[in-house]
């Protein structure tokens, strides 16, 4: 039995949860770690040859394509997500309010302390979640505020300390796509149709 253990997204599913949470931090204004995030900007996967090929620095480089798909298809796919990820930030804008400023500073503090492992801050991630969906009726769509939770608590802290971006981006990947991935593929699709 393999001891690898996954999170059940393949490259593509990825590439899509990386693109949906780089264009909400794109999209929301006043951003005070713009510089940070076109750094990471330059050092997310970008293709134009194969679907899902393993680059030379380990990381996996896909497309949108699925079988018989065209380029046309991907481009299309990634305005898609692109435009979920800024219509997220608006609503986004509206319960922005509702993060509380000292949750944003104790997770600062956590991915800001070097001794934590990936699997720690996520757990740190889903322990302040779990304290904001409190906050909103249970007759509102669970997922999606979870999922608009997510991207805001990792607007918020990469604002708060714009020094930790790239944990709090790869952390918010590994979270959504362990928790959400479904919700964004329904997502993604529902617009697409």
């Amino acid at each position: 039995m393999d001891s690898k253990v996954s999170n059940g997204a393949s490259p593509q599913d990825e590439r899509t949860t990386s693109l949906l949470v780089f264009s909400f931090l794109q999209s929301c204004p006043h951003s005070r770690c713009r510089q940070e995030l076109e750094m990471l900007g330059h050092k997310l996967p970008v293709c134009a040859a194969h679907d899902d090929e393993l680059q030379t620095d380990g990381n996996w480089c896909s497309h949108f394509r699925g079988e018989g798909a065209t380029e046309t298809d991907s481009d299309t796919q990634e305005e898609v997500v692109r435009d979920i990820a800024r219509q997220l930030a608006q609503i986004g804008d509206r319960m922005e309010c509702s993060i509380c400023p000292g949750l944003v500073a104790g997770l600062a503090a956590q991915f800001s302390n070097t001794s934590l492992s990936e699997e720690d801050r996520r757990r740190c991630l889903a322990a302040a979640l779990q304290q904001l969906t409190r906050l909103y009726p249970a007759d509102v769509d669970r997922e999606k505020t979870l999922l608009l939770l997510t991207l805001l608590v990792a607007k918020k802290v990469a604002d708060h300390s714009p020094a930790v971006l790239q944990d709090v981006f790869h952390t918010t990947v590994t979270f959504i796509n362990q928790n959400l991935l479904a919700y964004v593929r329904n997502l993604v699709q529902n617009e697409m149709d």
